[in-house]
Formats: structure tokens, sequence, C-alpha cells
């Protein structure tokens, strides 16, 4: 099956690849401890990809493919940074100079050539290469590729099958370096050229990237790898202008100064990439050589002092009521602390889950308004102990299925405290329970039997059928603007009801999404919430 490359669609994947850098960045930062262990290697990728797609901005929509792709190779070129990141966008480069020259649709065979050409070119542009890095990566999949054309016609299965193949030969990097072994990861570049790989594959088949890990990965300490003992103290990065037969003899000036050397471009505009102890010497090689310009210096242990300290794993406590919604919590990788009628939560036990997770950092989820306080008192006795501790002030079970559904454990905490306490606020909810007596409401008498609708905490509602109140309740909750309503079912819910909400919905508001968990929580046959 041929495989055609037009500009939207070649724009359409550059967005979507930075966008899964953006995602695995934190990840990947983890990761680093080759060449240097500073850290960086998965914000260097995303901002080589950045610069891509911003030189893509410059051009009209109605640039075509060729121009498209020459435009964004000149982009990673230009703005390529780090060690990993310059290869990667020698990768890219050298994969589009094939693509550049196919005419008509591609093939098996043309994707596999492209593949091969960027895996040598990365080869070429690495002064010492090393196995176990991102080059053993790019050429796992390239050989893939390559052999699978012999039994496959599909170009975009051919992307897939490449994809995977580089997945396996990550998961194999610490066996091919030892300095990886004694860390305890994956090649951190080579992690970065999955993503790349992956996104190409999710863009042409469809198919979802593999799972990305529960926790941020930690490099254990690696005994010799002190930055004053192990390399060059400093990276040098320009980009120069140069007849390109003049870079055999940069290279050959380059190479005795130190490691990390990666020289990449043509046609008279290169990147220059290396790791030295005489800056001064780096930079008077690539004057001898052409015009250098956009000269970066950086101290490595200036940068390593700079950073904030690896985390080593993060929990998230959240209180629940019912057994199904202490399966949900779990399943969402957090851990449930249930509580009920006959079981009220302590300040003890809040501090005990809190000290039996073992984590660094910890999100608390109290899930009712009379928790906070618990939950803050036992946050202030984990601070003291050296955790991080943060409390959303989290007032219903919904909330926390919103902000756990938004957890990054890539991201770093503050970020993710910020990004869960922002979709618990944002969600509106409301509740269905029965009255237990007569009393009165803000909606007026009831008499126990009547189902009240709750709606942001107050009964605003009395009524005789459960499904009818649960309607009113979401029709309270703005239903015209929502995009995403949760049902989660409890134990006392009349029979049939969840699927009369459904239908119900399908009429009256068929642009919403419904989803329905069973929560298995006592009192309030539903809870309801409205995104």
């Amino acid at each position: 099956m041929a495989l055609q490359i037009d500009a939207q669609r070649f724009r359409t994947w550059a967005r979507l690849c930075t966008e899964s850098l953006g995602l695995a960045r934190d990840e990947i930062d983890a990761l680093n401890v080759f060449p240097v262990p500073d850290s960086d290697t998965g914000t260097n990728a995303y901002f080589t990809f950045v610069a891509g797609c911003e030189a893509l901005d410059d051009l009209p929509a109605e640039a075509d493919h060729v121009e498209v792709m020459r435009r964004y190779a000149e982009g990673l070129l230009m703005g390529a940074r780090g060690n990993s990141g310059t290869i990667l966008a020698e990768l890219v480069r050298g994969s589009l100079r094939v693509l550049r020259e196919c005419r008509g649709p591609l093939s098996a065979t043309d994707v596999a050539d492209a593949l091969v050409a960027a895996s040598e070119a990365a080869y070429g542009a690495v002064g010492r290469p090393q196995e176990g890095t991102i080059l053993t990566v790019a050429a796992a999949a390239a050989r893939a590729a390559r052999e699978a054309t012999e039994h496959e016609d599909d170009p975009k299965r051919l992307f897939d099958i490449a994809s995977g193949a580089a997945r396996e030969a990550l998961a194999l990097t610490p066996t091919q370096f030892d300095l990886l072994a004694r860390a305890g990861v994956v090649d951190a570049g080579g992690r970065a050229l999955v993503v790349v790989l992956d996104s190409v594959a999710y863009a042409l088949t469809g198919r979802r990237p593999s799972p990305r890990p529960a926790t941020v990965p930690v490099p254990v300490t690696v005994p010799g790898q002190d930055l004053d003992e192990t390399g060059p103290a400093y990276e040098v990065m320009f980009l120069l202008r140069t007849e390109d037969d003049r870079i055999p003899a940069l290279r050959e000036a380059l190479d005795p100064l130190g490691d990390s050397l990666v020289v990449v471009g043509g046609e008279g505009l290169w990147n220059v990439h290396v790791h030295v102890d005489d800056v001064g010497a780096a930079i008077e090689a690539g004057i001898a050589a052409g015009s250098p310009f956009r000269i970066s210096v950086i101290h490595f242990a200036d940068q390593v002092a700079g950073r904030a300290p690896v985390r080593t794993g993060r929990a998230i406590i959240s209180a629940v009521t019912g057994p199904g919604l202490a399966e949900l919590t779990e399943k969402a990788g957090a851990v449930a602390v249930p509580f009920g009628p006959d079981d009220e939560l302590t300040v003890a036990r809040v501090a005990e889950a809190i000290a039996a997770a073992h984590a660094d950092e910890v999100i608390c989820l109290p899930n009712r308004a009379g928790h906070i306080p618990m939950f803050e008192a036992a946050a202030a006795s984990a601070r003291d102990a050296g955790a991080r501790v943060a409390v959303l002030p989290t007032t219903v079970q919904v909330q926390a299925l919103t902000a756990l559904a938004v957890h990054d454990p890539g991201r770093p905490f503050d970020v993710v405290v910020v990004a869960m306490s922002n979709a618990a606020g944002a969600t509106r909810h409301g509740a269905v329970t029965i009255a237990a007596e007569d009393g009165i409401t803000m909606a007026g008498p009831c008499r126990a039997g009547d189902v009240l609708g709750v709606v942001n905490g107050d009964f605003a509602i009395v009524g005789s059928a459960q499904e009818d109140v649960a309607f009113e309740v979401l029709q309270r909750l703005d239903l015209p603007t929502a995009e995403i309503v949760t049902l989660v079912v409890g134990r006392d819910c009349r029979e049939g009801t969840p699927e009369l909400i459904c239908e119900r919905l399908r009429h009256e508001a068929p642009h919403v999404d419904v989803e329905v968990l069973e929560g298995d929580q006592e009192t309030y046959p539903l809870f309801l919430a409205v995104e």
C-alpha cells in the first residue's frame, strides 16, 4: 500500500512529535547519565523539535511538502541543542534527504531507505560512536525496516515495525553500555528517539505509543561518575558557515580536545557540538574552519549544581467511600484510604497512610470538607520529616477522580499539583441521596424516602424518581456547556437508573460523552460530575 506525504500531514506529524517530546521531557531528563549526567536530554530534544516547528510557522500555507521538509530540516539544524538533540536533528535530516527525492507515493522500500540513511548520517556525525545509545536504537530501527521489506509492502506498517524494534533495542541498551547498567536506566537519547518513531507510527496507523512508566525513573549513584573526574568540564556549541570540504579538518582539530563530538549539516551551514576543557581552543578551531556564530558555552558543574534534586518517588493519598471507588482510585495509581458512616477518618490514620507510602512527594485528596484539616495536620508532620506534601481542597469523590485523570508522573511536583488542582476545581459536581427523615431543605420541605438532589454541596432538588432528580441536577450543573458527564453508581441506586439517565442524555444532550463508574458507595445512590 502506497503512502502519500503531503505538506499538511507533515506539519501535523511535526506538531505531534513536539507535543509527545514535551510530555516525555521530564522522564527523559531523569534518565540522563551519558555523556554527562546533567538531566537535560529531554529538554534539549524537546526544544530542538520546537525549533523545527517554529521554522514552519514562517512558511505560507500553500508551500509544498518538499519546501516544508527542507525548511523543517533547516530549523532542526539551526535550533539543535545538546548532544542528543544534535543527533536527533541529524537522524531526521538524514531521513528527509531521502524522502524529499521520492516522487509520488512512498513505498515500503523508500521508508527503509530513509531509516537506513538516518542511521548512517547519525553515525557519520559522531566523532566516537558509543553503542548502547541513541545510535544503537536508530540502527535497530533501520535494520528491522530493511528486513521487513522482504515480506511487508505497506509503508505505514513499516514505520510501526521500526518503532517496535526501537523500543526493544532501547530496553537492551543497559546490556551494551556498562554506565547505563550501573545507573539502572536505559539510554535517554534512545528514549527520545523512541518517542519520535512512536509519533510517526501513531500519526500514520493510529496505534497508540507504548504506555509511559508509572513513575519517573531515577538513576542510582554511579561510582566514579563525578563531573570533576570523568570528562571535560564544558559543552561548546556553535553554528558554522563554511565550505563542506573544510569539515574533515575541523573534526580532526576538535577530536583531541575532548569528547561527544557531533558535527551535522551541509550545503555551507553546520552545527558543531563538543565537550572540552579548553573552550578557547574549540572556538579557535571553528574560526579556522569558517565563520562560527551563536556560540554557546555551558559549564556542567554550574548546570548540575543549579538543578533541583532528583525525585525518589511520588504518592497520591485519596480518601474514598466504597470499594468500587477504592478500586478506581488504586487503578489510577493512588493509595485509597477508606472511610464511611461507621469508619470515620482520623489524623492518625491519614498520617499512617502518608508514612507508609515512603515517598518524598505526596499529594493528598481529602474528598470531604471535614477531612481537609485532618490531612493538613498529617501533612505538617510529614513535612517535618522532609517530605513535600500538598493537600488539594477536594470536597467530593468526583473531584478526586478528575484530578487523578490528569496526573502525569513525569512532570515536576509543582506543575502536577497546579494541574490537578485546576482539574478538580473546574469539575461541577452533584449527587443524589435519599431523605432519612422529614425535614426542610433549600428546595423546600421533604419527607422520609424522598429523593434529594445535591448541587455543589447544597440540597437543591426534591423529587420522587432517582433518574429525574439526577437529570435535574445535571441541568443545574450547566449541562449544555458540558463535554463529559460522569455517573458514579452507589449501592442504593435503583436498578436501571443509570441506563435511563444515559438514554435521556443521548436524546437531550447528544454532544456529551457519558462515563458510568461503579463506586458502590453508601448513602449516595449517585455521584455526578460535569466537565
